[in-house]
């Protein structure tokens, strides 16, 4: 089958590499612009242009996907299929409706339609996600489902290690839904929620929450976004790493961040945060006890 693949983020790029090894090669990738990235803000491409250069297919990277020269270059790849994989921007009309469209989406959907379902998930603690294969629509990933594969939460995954799982089974379903072409099953909408995109307020680590619940913060955000907590001098504090434990005798309580221990601590409302994995403002990440040893040297 020919077909045009849009897409942008290390996910889609993994999941074009699947596409490219089947018979359903891309004819043209499209991607979004090179974008200042980096504390130098140098120029630096999108993991699938980079991808779709190793591989020797056509790249284009417009401003707007719907814009006239884009829509003509996807029309002169001739696709039967477009697929669009965490491209990143909206697709609008006339566009959305002159090709046939598959969204690889990395949810069970309903459940975390949006910007950042993998980290939604896991802050929220599900025991499962996936990934689903839907028609691409006006909707913010409401359109039917033609397949889905599910994939557990383990209870020390990472967004890094759950999403190296999630776009090896999203590429082995999109191959299979051009193989066999399944029939599509409308959403249920009372099943619906939504994961918007992570903020700022999202990954800062607060004492009035359970130890657990900024645990699963930690670990949604790494090893990409990184969530941070806020020290008594008013500086920010970047944590890659932490575990989360019942709460001892002279532990610090609710709100309170301990430098003066092994490791720093967070109190939080039920239980303690260790922050094993932290990164000060200008520096490497480090251990949380090596952290605290130079502060005292």
């Amino acid at each position: 089958m020919r077909t045009v693949y849009l897409g942008t983020s290390s996910f889609a790029a993994a999941v074009l590499r699947r596409l490219a090894q089947s018979p359903h090669r891309p004819q043209l990738v499209v991607t979004r612009p090179d974008r200042p990235r980096g504390r130098g803000r140098r120029l630096a491409a999108p993991p699938v242009a980079d991808t779709a250069r190793e591989l020797g297919i056509r790249l284009h990277q417009p401003e707007s996907v719907n814009g006239d020269e884009a829509r003509a270059r996807i029309a002169g790849a001739e696709p039967q299929t477009v697929i669009v994989c965490a491209f990143g921007a909206l697709i609008k009309e006339p566009l959305l409706s002159e090709y046939p469209m598959l969204n690889v989406h990395p949810s069970l959907l309903p459940r975390w339609r949006g910007a950042a379902p993998v980290e939604r998930a896991i802050m929220a603690g599900d025991e499962r996600t996936g990934v689903s294969i839907m028609r691409l629509t006006a909707g913010l990933d409401s359109g039917p489902v033609c397949l889905t594969a599910a994939e557990a939460i383990g209870p020390r995954d990472t967004y890094g290690t759950l999403v190296e799982r999630l776009q090896g089974l999203g590429g082995e379903l999109l191959v299979r839904a051009l193989d066999q072409h399944p029939a599509f099953v409308e959403q249920d909408e009372a099943g619906a929620t939504y994961a918007e995109k992570i903020t700022a307020e999202d990954r800062l680590l607060r004492g009035d929450r359970p130890a657990i619940d900024s645990e699963r913060v930690v670990r949604a955000l790494s090893p990409h976004i990184g969530a941070a907590v806020t020290t008594d001098r008013d500086q920010r504090l970047g944590v890659w790493e932490a575990v989360a434990r019942p709460a001892r005798e002279g532990d610090p309580p609710g709100g309170e961040l301990d430098l003066d221990r092994a490791v720093p601590l967070l109190g939080c409302s039920e239980g303690v945060l260790e922050l094993t994995v932290v990164q000060p403002a200008g520096r490497r990440a480090m251990a949380g006890d090596a952290f605290l040893r130079g502060q005292r040297g």
